[in-house]
């Protein structure tokens, strides 16, 4: 599988314009999750032309395509990450947004046991935990 957005839109022939060969480069470079409204900012930075629509119909392009997974978290955002990073799970802070990635062994072990024990082979999940931090930061 091609390694960047850019490469897997044009490996799925899709139509990479400048604009979209640009969202998708911001998207390349997020560590975060970013909704549309910070996509658009980071984007329009980058060439002012970029209108908000054009990265509405960008990110609903790429999400069909199963380039990027939409994520919505409860906060009425959807927010998007490359659908090619490698799993890991979200704590949602929710005084504050944060979204923070993580991995956890047990967890992942303790999900296939239970589909084996309920008598199915695991082949994906999602697992969102929400939270409130335990002191002041």
């Amino acid at each position: 599988m091609p390694e960047t957005i850019t490469q897997r839109c044009e490996a799925k022939g899709l139509r990479m314009t400048e604009q979209r060969r640009t969202i998708a480069s911001v998207l390349e470079e997020s560590d975060d999750h970013p909704d549309v409204e910070e996509l658009y900012a980071r984007a329009s930075g980058r060439d002012p032309r970029i209108s908000i629509a054009t990265v509405y119909r960008t990110v609903k392009l790429f999400e069909e395509a199963g380039i990027l997974d939409k994520l919505e978290f409860g906060d009425g955002r959807a927010r998007y990450e490359d659908a090619e990073r490698d799993h890991h799970d979200h704590l949602i802070d929710m005084q504050s947004g944060e979204v923070i990635e993580f991995v956890d062994p047990e967890i992942e072990a303790l999900q296939e046991r239970i589909a084996e024990k309920l008598g199915y082979r695991l082949i994906g999940h999602r697992l969102e935990l929400y939270g409130v931090p335990l002191k002041k930061r």
